[in-house]
């Protein structure tokens, strides 16, 4: 039982970072394009998002191939031998994580907060980035 809740975390952690991977990549193509012969970009803050998203998918623990976080912080400690299973490895990597959570649900909160006007059906989306984010962290 001790053992399932660790790998059931993960897995709501994976399902959490899939999803706000699918939102913000809406985001990005609904905040990105032309009007009127201006160009505009996606705000800073929802590409930060997505930054967060990819890097809990794919991280490179070792500095020499990308790995799934998820997988190796979730199987690795009971799949891999002891020298790729290191427990400072492990604290670091959720440390970050949850830091760049946090740093990324903050500011697109704040950003979102600070608009009077919607950008159509991207509302919803902005404020379910900011729940899931919240989740995530």
């Amino acid at each position: 039982m001790h053992d399932l809740v660790p790998l059931v975390l993960r897995g709501l952690q994976l399902l959490f970072a899939i999803i706000l991977l699918g939102m913000t990549g809406y985001l990005v193509s609904n905040t990105t394009g032309r009007y009127y012969g201006y160009h505009f970009s996606s705000p800073s803050q929802v590409a930060y998002m997505l930054f967060n998203a990819v890097w809990t998918l794919y991280i490179d623990p070792h500095l020499n191939v990308p790995v799934p976080a998820l997988p190796y912080l979730a199987l690795g400690p009971r799949f891999l031998p002891s020298s790729f299973n290191n427990k400072v490895i492990h604290l670091t990597l959720d440390a970050l994580t949850a830091i760049f959570w946090f740093a990324g649900f903050i500011a697109l909160a704040a950003w979102y907060g600070d608009h009077d006007y919607c950008l159509g059906r991207a509302c919803g989306v902005i404020v379910a980035t900011c729940v899931f984010g919240a989740f995530e962290w």
